[in-house]
């Protein structure tokens, strides 16, 4: 009797201090909660490509770094490259999901790939009027059909089914944003009370468990499906709809209880990201491409190394610089290309003739520049393998068709015109044809002359002592000039005729 009424009293003793720690726990829970929470906005606009899947992993891990907790990707986008896409998604679901909480904010649009990296997000709240979803696979080549379709369709619906498993979407809605042919019914689970969604083929049969006979069919088979923010939310893929992005922050805030910071950062693509996807567009590479060429053929029709020499140095620097920032080319294309422009060049400047070390030069620029149409690794042969490779080759190849079709018009055009123009600037780009005058000035002679003055004079034929590439030496009578081949290289003891001297600049061609 004495020791139960000892425990009571020691009990009741107890129960102030009990109460105390009580209360100080549950003001550390509250101040853990009330502490502010990182947040950054990373935009995903307009084209997916690699430079911007690049460029998120670049900015997200800059976030990461600074200790940031919730990552809202704002996605705008028509969608792009299906492979860049696969990147971003794998991305997100292997190494940013485990690191921090990501939510896809569809600010506008998210089509196509833009919807693969959106349902990679642990979370989707969407715009009030923003769409998303209408992923099936396209093919520059034309219309994908037959076992075609379904290989690129199977590897789509697959990372769809990754990211509905990963992040609890509806695996039969998202895959009916790649495949035409799915059939997906809404149907009521009277045991949870919320609505699920099936194929047709694996729609359920107990009745019991499910309202079959109010089943309502979402997609029809000749249908894709693409949702509004309204429908997205009612289907179970978008958490909200909210009016702008604040509206989501204020939402993402009270689902998970916690308190932002006063503004999130928001990490916009640089510049120089920019400048890069800008460059590897088709028509800008069409222009780099024809001022490339239009550079080497004005170099080859005015001696010396000028500023068409020049411009077509530096848009062969920009095109593989973009090319190896954009994981189009590998060290191994960059290297074949320097050495085949070195073989070129020792073939041009060294040796005679157009032999073994020019050929094997147009050899290694041709390899090193179809290499870099192609996503490949270092130790694979540069070919495409799948519709998604021929689609990036075709692409590519497409830039250097406008190219070469410009600079065919543009070459026609200077050497038409240009020699004609009144202009100083532009009629001095090129050597155009002159009428020699008695009072003209005298080539450049190397050699001591037989007599007192010769001069040579358009028509007058003469012997190359020097291989003309296309500058080098011919003899005419007892003097020695330096010439000019139009566009071409002569061989030694080959035979010319003077067609035109410009100023001291000797034109000819082979007799």
């Amino acid at each position: 009797m004495k020791s139960s009424l000892l425990k009571i009293i020691v009990v009741l003793m107890m129960l102030p201090v009990s109460a105390l720690f009580a209360q100080q726990n549950n003001q550390i829970v509250a101040d853990s909660n009330s502490l502010p929470t990182k947040a950054a906005v990373i935009t995903c606009h307009n084209m997916i490509d690699d430079g911007l899947y690049r460029s998120i992993k670049r900015r997200t891990q800059l976030a990461l770094d600074q200790g940031v907790e919730y990552l809202i990707y704002d996605i705008d986008t028509y969608g792009g490259d299906l492979f860049a896409a696969f990147d971003i998604s794998n991305y997100f679901l292997h190494e940013v999901n485990p690191k921090a909480k990501t939510t896809a904010y569809v600010s506008l649009k998210a089509i196509s790939a833009g919807a693969m990296i959106s349902v990679a997000c642990e979370r989707i709240i969407m715009k009030e009027k923003a769409t998303i979803g209408d992923c099936a696979p396209i093919s520059i080549q034309g219309e994908l059909t037959g076992v075609k379709r379904e290989k690129i369709e199977t590897v789509t619906r697959a990372a769809f089914t990754n990211a509905a498993q990963s992040n609890g979407y509806p695996d039969a809605l998202l895959k009916a944003m790649v495949t035409i042919q799915i059939e997906v019914y809404k149907i009521k689970n009277l045991e949870t009370g919320k609505n699920e969604f099936f194929e047709t083929i694996n729609l359920p049969k107990d009745p019991n468990k499910y309202d079959l006979e109010n089943k309502r069919i979402i997609v029809e088979t000749d249908k894709l499906l693409t949702l509004t923010a309204a429908d997205a939310v009612e289907y179970n893929i978008a958490s909200a709809e909210v009016k702008d992005l604040n509206a989501a922050l204020d939402f993402i805030a009270q689902t998970d209880n916690i308190t932002f910071e006063a503004e999130p950062q928001v990490l916009k693509t640089n510049w120089s990201e920019e400048l890069v996807r800008w460059i590897n567009s088709p028509a800008v590479m069409g222009i780099l491409v024809m001022l490339t060429m239009l550079g080497v053929y004005m170099e080859l029709n005015s001696p010396g190394v000028g500023l068409p020499g020049l411009v077509a140095l530096i848009c062969i620097v920009v095109i593989v610089g973009s090319k190896h920032l954009t994981g189009l080319a590998n060290w191994v294309e960059v290297a074949m290309l320097i050495v085949g422009i070195t073989l070129l060049l020792i073939e041009l400047l060294v040796l005679p003739g157009f032999g073994i070390a020019g050929s094997l030069g147009v050899l290694f620029i041709f390899a090193g520049f179809f290499g870099m149409l192609i996503k490949n690794a270092p130790d694979e042969i540069p070919w495409p393998k799948t519709d998604l490779d021929w689609q990036i080759f075709i692409n590519g190849s497409l830039g250097l068709l406008l190219g070469f079709g410009g600079f065919l018009i543009i070459a026609y055009w200077i050497t038409k015109y240009l020699p004609k123009s009144k202009l100083q600037f532009f009629s001095g780009l090129m050597l155009s044809p002159t009428t020699p005058t008695p009072e003209q000035v005298k080539p450049s002679m190397t050699a001591p002359m037989l007599s007192e003055e010769i001069s040579v004079a358009v028509g007058d034929v003469g012997l190359v002592i020097s291989t003309l590439r296309p500058t080098g030496k011919a003899k005419f009578e007892s003097a020695i000039v330096d010439v000019v081949a139009i566009a071409q290289f002569i061989e030694k003891d080959t035979k010319v005729q003077i067609v035109n001297i410009a100023g001291n600049k000797v034109i000819v061609k082979p007799l």
